[in-house]
């Protein structure tokens, strides 16, 4: 009896979410186009196919202009644009998803300590936190992925381990927050001990936060992602948004004018970060109306 009416508070819960979600037009018009995105990546392998990839046995000459055989045009190997435009969505997004992941669940699990110990523990992890903080994120994760082996775990560790401390932040803030209302009290006064504390009742209070972070980091993971590839540090060989502006740059698409070459991927990783910045903007909206995001 118990399970289902939490069960049917949580269907409640979500409903109203939903409800107050699709008021907020920008908020919905980027739902609609990461999942129309997320849909075109999934079945890339049956639009385009994995050979896409190949470049002993390429369809066209190198840097066709588009046509209405190659709409976007070729590369310097003579591969379909399209085809690769396509394929690298996977690679973007499931870096962009595992390493924002990644960094939140690091900054949550060390907000929550940090907010919940306090004392020292608490001051040297903030100090951690502070370091991380000022180092800018791109330096540390060129260094990561330098010292490495390229590839793309080693892209998402190097972005995750480095984009915690924002979140860390936020999550302390709102665990000393919480924990200073009074059926915390009472739930040490029955018993609980550090971890029912934690995870019973700040982590449920905090989620609402971090799933607000999560969307706004994956963003600037993808973003990050970019960036790692077209510096050359990037998995060679896989196929991502970032690595088709590299071989674009390798191949003098800038100075030569091949314009079709760079717009495509660059277009793309604007696309979907701004995509989901303006669902990280509405969830935040959602659950926190007194910001006041226009809708």
């Amino acid at each position: 009896m118990t399970s289902a009416l939490l069960w049917t508070r949580r269907r409640d819960s979500v409903a109203r979410f939903w409800r107050s979600y699709r008021t907020h037009r920008a908020g919905f018009l980027g739902l609609g186009a990461l999942a129309l995105i997320a849909l075109i990546a999934l079945a890339a392998p049956l639009l385009v196919g994995s050979d896409v990839q190949s470049v002993t046995n390429a369809p066209g000459t190198a840097l066709e202009a588009p046509s209405d055989e190659f709409p976007l045009g070729t590369d310097q190997f003579g591969r379909s644009l399209l085809g690769l435009l396509v394929w690298g969505a996977r690679i973007s997004l499931t870096v962009g998803l595992l390493a924002a992941a990644l960094s939140v669940a690091i900054g949550t699990l060390v907000g929550i300590v940090a907010g919940h110990y306090g004392g020292w523990f608490s001051t040297v992890l903030m100090r951690i936190t502070d370091w991380f903080l000022v180092m800018p994120t791109l330096v540390l994760a060129i260094v990561l992925a330098t010292v490495m082996s390229r590839s793309v775990w080693t892209v998402i560790l190097a972005i995750g381990v480095t984009s915690w401390p924002t979140t860390a932040r936020l999550v302390r803030a709102q665990t000393i927050a919480v924990e200073s209302r009074p059926y915390i009290e009472r739930a040490r006064a029955l018993g609980g001990g550090h971890r029912h504390i934690m995870a019973r009742h700040v982590l449920p209070n905090v989620m609402p936060l971090v799933l607000a972070q999560t969307t706004l980091g994956i963003s600037t993971a993808i973003l990050t992602e970019a960036t790692l590839a077209f510096l050359g540090l990037g998995d060679p060989t896989v196929v991502s948004w970032g690595g088709m502006l590299q071989d674009a740059r390798e191949a003098g698409a800038v100075s030569s004018g091949h314009w079709w070459y760079l717009a495509p991927p660059g277009i793309a990783i604007a696309v979907v970060a701004l995509a989901f910045t303006l669902c990280g903007r509405a969830i935040e909206a959602v659950l926190n109306p007194k910001l006041g995001v226009a809708r």
